[in-house]
C-alpha cells in the first residue's frame, strides 16, 4: 500500500535528522550552540567513505562485519576530532560558537569535497562519484521477514522492521538521553551547565568537562547521520554537495522537538514526511516541489513563533545558550 510505503520512505529520510538534532540537542543542553552540524555530518560521513574504500580496494577477502567496523570507526573519529575542535575553540579558547560553528560547517563540507574528488581519482571513475557499495550492502541489512506473511511483510512489517541496524540504534540513543538528562544525576548536572554554570561550578561541577563531553559525544552522533546517509540512504554513493541542506534541517529540528530528544523522534519522521511529499503530489511543476520543500523549515518558524508568544519555561533553550563561561566573573 502506497501510505505504507510512504511511511517508511519518511523514517528512513528523517534518520539523518534524527542523528543530527539528537547531537545538537545534547550540545545545547551544555549551553553551546553548534551551528558546525552540517560540516560535522559531512564529515562524519566522508570517514566512513575513506575508511570503507581502502578497505574494499585493499583486502583480497571481503568481510561485511570487518567493514562495518572499520566505517564506524573512521567515521566516529573524524566526527570526535571535529567536536574537540569546537570544543577548544569555544570553551577552552572563548571564541564566538556562531562563528566558530559556521567555519567548522564551511570546513566539514571543504573537507568531503576535496577528499571525495580525490578518491574519485583514486578510482579512476568515469562518473563524479565514489562507490563503496559492499561496505553499504552490510550496513543495509534487515531483519529477515521473508517467511511472515505477505500482509505483515507489505504493512507492519515494512513500516517497523525494515530498516538498518543504524536506524534503530538512532532512536535508542534519543531515548537514552531522554531518560539521561530528565532522570540521571548526570542529566541534571548537564542541564544545570546549560542554564547557569556560575552556580554549577559554584556547586562543585566541573563546568568545562561537562561542555567538552556534551558536545564531543553529541558531534558524534551527528556524524553517525551522515554515516547512515551515505551507507543506507544513498546506497554507498559519494557525489560531492549530495547532503543537501539536511545539516541545516537537524539544527531546525531541534527548535521543532523543543530540545527534548524524545520530540526529536516524531519531528524527525514528519520532517522526513514533508520532504518527500511532493513525489506523492501528481502534476506539480518544479518551482512547486520546491516550496514543499520549505514546508520543514516554515513548520519550525511556526514553532519558533508559538513557544515565544507563550514562554513556557518548559518549551525554552538553556538560559546559557551561544553564551561564554568566564569563571572570574562568578
Amino acid at each position: 500500500m502506497i501510505i505504507f510505503g510512504f511511511i517508511r520512505r519518511a523514517i528512513i529520510q528523517g534518520i539523518p535528522l534524527l542523528f543530527g538534532s539528537s547531537g545538537e540537542i545534547l550540545t545545547e543542553k551544555s549551553g553551546h550552540l553548534n551551528l558546525g552540524i552540517p560540516g560535522i555530518m559531512y564529515v562524519g560521513a566522508m570517514g566512513g567513505v575513506i575508511g570503507a574504500f581502502f578497505y574494499e580496494h585493499g583486502s583480497s577477502n571481503f568481510n561485511g562485519t570487518v567493514a562495518v567496523l572499520i566505517a564506524l570507526g573512521c567515521s566516529v573519529l573524524g566526527s570526535l576530532l571535529m567536536g574537540l575542535i569546537y570544543c577548544f575553540l569555544t570553551v577552552t579558547l572563548r571564541a564566538n560558537q556562531n562563528v566558530t560553528g559556521l567555519a567548522l560547517t564551511t570546513f566539514g563540507v571543504g573537507f568531503g569535497n576535496f577528499f571525495g574528488g580525490s578518491l574519485i581519482r583514486f578510482a579512476k571513475a568515469d562518473v563524479a562519484t565514489v562507490t563503496v557499495s559492499k561496505t553499504s550492502l552490510a550496513f543495509s541489512r534487515t531483519l529477515p521477514l521473508e517467511k511472515t506473511p505477505a500482509w505483515f511483510r507489505d504493512t507492519i512489517g515494512q513500516v517497523l522492521f525494515s530498516y538498518s541496524f543504524l536506524a534503530y540504534l538512532a532512536v535508542i540513543f534519543a531515548l537514552i538521553m531522554a531518560f539521561v538528562l530528565k532522570k540521571t544525576r548526570i542529566g541534571l548536572h548537564l542541564r544545570a551547565v546549560g542554564e547557569n554554570p556560575a552556580t554549577a561550578d559554584a556547586a562543585g561541577i566541573h563546568v568545562d568537562r561537562y561542555k567538552y563531553a556534551a558536545t564531543c559525544i553529541g558531534s558524534v552522533i551527528a556524524g553517525l547521520g551522515g554515516l547512515y546517509y551515505i551507507m543506507d540512504y544513498a546506497s554507498g554513493v559519494w557525489s560531492n554537495n549530495g547532503f543537501g541542506d539536511r545539516g541545516w534541517l537537524a539544527i531546525a529540528l531541534v527548535i521543532f522537538a523543543v530540545w527534548r530528544p524524545s520530540f526529536a523522534i516524531v519531528g524527525s519522521f514528519l520532517f522526513g514526511g514533508l520532504y518527500i511529499i511532493h513525489h506523492y503530489i501528481e502534476g506539480l511543476s518544479m518551482s512547486t516541489q520546491e516550496i514543499f520543500k520549505m514546508t520543514p523549515y516554515v513548520v519550525t518558524i511556526l514553532v519558533l513563533i508559538f513557544i515565544s508568544l507563550f514562554r513556557k519555561r518548559e518549551t525554552q533553550p538553556p538560559s546559557h545558550l551561544g553564551l561564554p563561561y568566564f569563571r572570574e566573573e562568578r
